[in-house]
């Protein structure tokens, strides 16, 4: 579609514009980022591009311009950053010089699967692989969608000029990600990484669908043949991706949603998986979907474009984008109704909380507040402490509204539409990371199996001591029954009490940031007791 000139196009600024490359289909990106010397094409036929010196997001770069009254909306701190009008007008014209005068590449597409939520996004760049990314991450119109098509929101990524007014800006650096929401408009610069313009789009649904009573979400969604919805929150390492994936159960989506009245839909139209270490026999959907019109970034392959994934010299944060379409079992829509069943995943490195827990609504707002995970300690000698994290919502990064707003909205639709939610523990058992085991796989898939069937609430339950959580004592497909308790399968139960407690100890430290934010409620009461 060269040359043709979308709509509105005359209003935003640029001048003496070169070719128009607009909405271009898949061959012809490919081609461009060939021509170009782009990408190289892999033994697949999949595109493979590096995207420079930065390969993950740069969120200390990362600003909302200050100005009212959006500005009495957002909880401004570390996530969000403030940035006064001037000098995002200032970036602007920067931006706008460097997209000037070039060939530019505009992709219109979706936000939102729910034609009563989504919004209509234009993504200007000068680099085509950027627009093959936009391409496969966001919901793609039909062409006669597009013939009317006036965008809600504009990105310009003019990725290859920088700030050089940055120590004078009182900046963080010479890159900058910034956020209009009063002009509706995302300028980026000095930074390749495709993963800003998606996470960008997902800080601006989670600050429009809140002000409307919808819920904005950083999880997987799944539905089964009884039309049985679920939802898998977690953090790096926990398994969403994994559990979220059955064979039995068509993928909504695996990272962005939303939740208005008409129930659960995925903000995008393709997946952005991880790919370092990546194997066809323990991730095949992933595998299978790196073809032709997905794209590979920051791999290295040999001269025969045969990747090798196990190689992280480039970085450890490989990544490949693709349209849903490449995963088989999906739902074609993207939405379904509203969620039967909500699951936090937490890899508990501690070895104190157990396989699953059921949480009631006032727990479950506090669990999504804490949004807990904890890592394994890095590989440096003697160290083998866990280290605890916590994202609100499971997602801190990307909310620019303050997370007890999400939070009040989860408890508002668990009441309404009488949503089960569980915590479900992937990590270890029978004592800490160094001295416990990680959790069986198919004890896990067990857990997960119960709660969709609907046998888990069958269950006679027991309470989990301070933390106060209902945990079942028998599950179909636990062979050990034990291991439900998790301090039944520690040979030293002080030490579990102890860990209990340090545990415990920690979540009520973290929670001290939301001290008389929660209003008429109090979140703190619903999490552990010391």
């Amino acid at each position: 579609m060269a040359n043709k000139i979308p709509n509105g196009l005359d209003k935003l600024g640029l001048k003496n514009i070169g070719e128009i490359y607009y909405n271009l289909s898949y061959d012809e990106l490919q081609a461009h980022e060939v021509n170009h010397g782009e990408c190289k094409i892999s033994s697949t036929g999949t595109a493979m591009c590096d995207t420079g010196i930065f390969t993950g997001r740069s969120p200390k770069d990362k600003y909302f311009v200050d100005q009212a009254p959006s500005n009495e909306h957002i909880a401004w701190g570390d996530v969000n950053k403030k940035i006064d009008k001037e000098i995002y007008d200032e970036l602007l014209d920067v931006t706008l010089s460097q997209l000037s005068g070039k060939n530019i590449y505009v992709m219109d597409v979706y936000a939102g699967a729910s034609k009563a939520s989504r919004r209509k996004v234009r993504f200007i760049s000068e680099v085509a692989w950027q627009a093959h990314f936009v391409k496969n991450m966001f919901i793609r119109p039909t062409e006669e969608e597009l013939e009317d098509f006036e965008p809600d929101f504009t990105v310009y990524n003019a990725c290859k000029t920088v700030n050089e007014k940055y120590k004078e800006h009182g900046l963080n650096s010479d890159v900058f990600v910034v956020f209009n929401v009063e002009e509706n408009t995302s300028i980026i610069g000095g930074t390749w990484y495709g993963g800003e313009m998606k996470k960008g789009i997902f800080s601006m649904m989670n600050y429009w669908l809140p002000l409307e009573g919808k819920l904005s979400m950083h999880c997987s969604a799944n539905v089964g043949k009884e039309n049985d919805v679920c939802l898998f929150f977690g953090l790096s390492g926990t398994g969403k991706t994994t559990l979220s994936t059955d064979p039995n159960r068509a993928l909504i989506g695996d990272d962005e949603h939303g939740w208005d009245d008409n129930g659960v839909f995925n903000f995008e139209g393709g997946c952005y998986a991880k790919v370092i270490n990546l194997d066809e026999k323990s991730e095949p959907e992933i595998f299978g979907a790196i073809v032709k019109d997905a794209l590979l970034e920051n791999v290295v392959a040999d001269e025969s474009g045969n990747v090798d994934y196990e190689d992280g010299s480039k970085t450890e944060n490989t990544r490949v984008s693709y349209p849903i379409e490449h995963i088989e079992n999906h739902k074609e829509d993207l939405q379904a109704g509203h969620p039967n069943n909500i699951i936090f995943l937490t890899a508990d490195a501690f070895g104190v909380l157990p396989p699953v827990s059921k949480l009631n609504k006032e727990q479950a707002m506090y669990y999504f507040l804490s949004g807990y995970t904890a890592k394994v300690a890095g590989t440096e000698r003697g160290i083998t402490e866990p280290q605890a994290t916590f994202s609100a919502c499971f997602g801190e990064a990307f909310l620019p509204l303050h997370p007890t707003v999400y939070a009040k909205l989860l408890g508002e639709k668990i009441d309404e539409h009488q949503v089960n939610v569980y915590l479900v523990n992937t990590g270890w058992t029978g004592g800490p990371y160094g001295v416990g085991k990680r959790m069986s796989i198919k004890d896990t898939r067990a857990c997960i199996d119960g709660i969709l069937n609907g046998s888990i609430n069958n269950a006679e339950f027991d309470t989990l001591p301070i933390f106060n959580l209902s945990i079942p004592k028998t599950l179909e497909g636990v062979k050990d029954n034990k291991v439900l308790n998790p301090r039944e399968t520690w040979a030293n139960k002080e030490e579990y009490d102890a860990m209990l407690n340090k545990l415990a100890g920690m979540f009520q430290e973290n929670f001290h940031r939301y001290d008389g934010n929660g209003g008429e409620f109090d979140f703190a009461s619903a999490g552990p007791q010391l």
